[in-house]
């Protein structure tokens, strides 16, 4: 997501520990999540403080296990709980045309074919099938990202998105 109009992301945050040598447990935003460990240095932002570090790492079973630039002890893993892990725009790899970022839909105004407001891109979530816009407005819905069926055109000049959905859904 990106953050107060800058060109930084944010890609995931620490979930924990791991082990006594300062390692940590990631959440990933990425897909495929151990991707993440590739987008180094990573931008540390805690408590209004942001720091640059290199990092290496590695998925582990269901987790992304990462050794974060002079972090070498558990009690140093500890106090970056919760922390977020951003990135810079241009630390990420350019897409092919009709392929787009999380970060570049959300805060989209999306509105229906027939011209009725339906709100804005609050965020995405991943369900396996495939990809659902949370959209903010006079109520909260839930939209399928299935470009060409339900996803009519994308317009990121204009900031807006137009689905073929009905507004009683």
């Amino acid at each position: 997501m990106s953050q107060d109009g800058t060109d930084l992301i944010e890609i995931g945050h620490v979930l924990g520990v791991h082990g006594v040598h300062g390692l940590v447990k990631v959440f990933s935003n990425t897909s495929p999540r151990e991707n993440i460990v590739k987008y180094s240095p990573w931008l540390i932002e805690q408590d209004g403080v942001t720091r640059s570090v290199d990092v290496s790492g590695h998925a582990q079973g269901k987790n992304v296990i990462a050794r974060i630039e002079g972090v070498t002890e558990r009690e140093q893993a500890a106090d970056i709980i919760g922390a977020k892990i951003m990135i810079r725009r241009n630390q990420l790899p350019d897409l092919q045309e009709g392929d787009y970022y999380w970060s570049q839909l959300e805060g989209l105004r999306v509105t229906s074919t027939s011209g009725i407001e339906l709100g804005y891109i609050d965020h995405m979530l991943e369900t396996g099938a495939n990809d659902v816009m949370v959209v903010q407005g006079d109520r909260e819905r839930l939209i399928p990202y299935v470009m060409d069926e339900v996803v009519i055109n994308i317009n990121l000049e204009t900031q807006q998105l137009i689905v073929d959905w009905d507004a009683d859904f």
